[in-house]
């Protein structure tokens, strides 16, 4: 039988951790909603077209959707170009980082941890550094305001990205799996192809994500690697719309709120493979 003492000691500490919870629960919601007050004002501001910047109310009075007409009207073709950039961008990414992944996890290769490191250091360039450099090559190559360079161009941010992510899941892929496949008489691209690629399912659709998002998001290299208006990424449409003298603001911010769906969308969806993408790799 417990002790009077030892029972209202219990009841102390589920009362502590009680109060700890809820403690955390208030923090936790205050983050949140710092970091999502920047969304939630750029579509009421969305909402109140007609207002000021500085005249913009805490909440909207009503569901003026004129300033998202305007942004369709304006930047639709802007956001179909950064559609069919980014989807030709990952397409190019994962058929570059999945090979090499594979290789630098299973072929032995001598060096193989210093490749990988090197891949991290690409990460630290600036960016203006690879823009600036791509251009001479780019008028070299007649590269310049296509929509395969700008495909090309916002691949090369993923892929070192997704070397690393997917060769870290590879190395934890069972090599009898593997070794399996090729007593059962598939070579090597075969066993890439139709072993590999579908246990990797998560670490691709990662990748593929963290594509999307980089290419969709790109402004730098939209910016040095077009001199003209024939591709237009919506990143590039924004920046043009903003100068010195801004009176729509309520169109600026609607177009900034159509950028954010699709990524948004694609989160939504696919969050369930980016935790198991990005944590299947880390136990071997």
């Amino acid at each position: 039988m417990a002790s009077p003492t030892s029972t209202q000691e219990s009841a102390g500490r589920a009362t502590t951790r009680s109060r700890r919870k809820w403690g955390s629960t208030v923090a936790g919601v205050l983050v949140l909603c710092v970091m999502l007050f920047p969304l939630y004002w750029m579509l009421n501001t969305a909402l109140q077209p007609e207002s000021g910047l500085l005249e913009v109310d805490p909440v909207p009075g009503g569901l003026d959707l004129s300033g998202f007409s305007k942004a369709i009207s304006d930047q639709g073709g802007n956001l179909l170009t950064s559609l069919a950039v980014s989807l030709g961008a990952v397409v190019i990414c994962l058929a570059i980082a999945a090979p090499a992944a594979y290789g630098l996890a299973r072929f032995g290769l001598r060096g193989s941890k210093t490749i990988v490191f090197g891949t991290l250091i690409t990460q630290m360039v600036p960016g203006i550094v690879i823009a600036n450099a791509l251009y001479n090559s780019y008028v070299d190559l007649g590269l310049v305001n296509s929509y395969f360079g700008l495909m090309l161009a916002d691949a090369s941010l993923g892929i070192p990205f997704s070397i690393v992510l997917m060769r870290s899941f590879m190395v934890s892929i069972p090599g009898e799996v593997i070794e399996a496949a090729q007593m059962d008489g598939a070579g090597p691209v075969r066993t890439f192809v139709k072993v590999v690629l579908p246990m990797s399912r998560n670490s691709l659709i990662t990748s593929g994500l963290f594509a999307f998002l980089f290419s969709w998001s790109d402004f730098m290299f939209a910016l040095t690697l077009n001199t003209t208006d024939e591709v237009k990424p919506v990143t590039l449409g924004i920046y043009q719309y903003i100068g010195a003298h801004v009176g729509d603001w309520g169109s600026v911010m609607a177009a900034s709120v159509l950028s954010a769906v699709p990524a948004a969308i694609l989160l939504v969806l696919a969050q369930k493979y980016i935790a198991a993408g990005i944590t299947g790799g880390s136990v071997k």
